[in-house]
């Protein structure tokens, strides 16, 4: 619970002096939420979080010095009962997959309004998750995909996901066969072999499927 009449603290973090004006503005007499401090960078949210007493945390994830996503899972890990919603233009479903595996409590598109955001923030206060209604869709489509996807790598051997894996993080053949203990030219073999076997006809297409089967973040 919280003191002063129930009033929901929050420090909001984003590298972008307008948009913190922004949300000052929306946070104002009348919401129910008083802004307790600002920082422009996960390191500064840290630090914050540690001195001040906080409920809930904006954050944005794309920040200079330590970025949303570090800094969520930091806070997450050292002040469990501080709430995270994150704040960001990104609404693709890898990306609140990730936000959710961190234990985000919210997630919102810098797009939102006014209403939504303070119905984010009481949400998350109140113990629930909130998480906007278009990326749970799109999540839950990701999720099909990516289970799809998995379903045809079920005839590769072990050796050739690690390959596949491999290909998909960019590493070449001569990196990939130091990290396996097998030849450049094996490497290849199993390259083409993974082209065969997934009806896919170059490295980009192996990359992207390898993606969506979550072999690689």
């Amino acid at each position: 619970m919280t003191e002063h009449n129930d009033i929901i603290r929050v420090l909001l973090v984003d590298d972008h002096r307008i948009i913190l004006d922004g949300l000052l503005g929306l946070l104002g007499p009348g919401s129910g939420v008083e802004c307790v401090g600002t920082a422009s960078n996960g390191e500064e949210a840290l630090e914050m979080v540690g001195h001040l007493a906080v409920d809930v945390v904006l954050m944005d994830l794309d920040m200079p010095v330590m970025d949303g996503l570090e800094a969520t899972g930091r806070i997450k890990a050292q002040a469990s009962g501080v709430k995270v919603i994150i704040l960001t233009m990104h609404d693709e479903p890898a990306m609140v997959q990730r936000v959710m595996d961190l234990g985000a409590d919210g997630y919102l598109v810098k797009n939102c309004g006014r209403d939504e955001l303070l119905l984010a923030i009481r949400d998350v206060h109140l113990g629930r998750r909130h998480f906007g209604s278009a990326l749970l869709e799109g999540l839950l489509e990701h999720r099909k995909e990516a289970a799809s996807e998995r379903g045809a790598l079920k005839d590769l051997s072990e050796r050739e996901q690690e390959v596949l894996a491999a290909l998909a993080e960019g590493l070449t053949n001569k990196e990939i066969g130091e990290r396996l203990f097998i030849s450049p030219r094996t490497v290849d073999t199993h390259r083409t072999n993974l082209m065969k076997k997934l009806d896919v006809h170059n490295v980009a297409g192996l990359v992207r499927l390898a993606i969506k089967a979550g072999l690689v973040k």
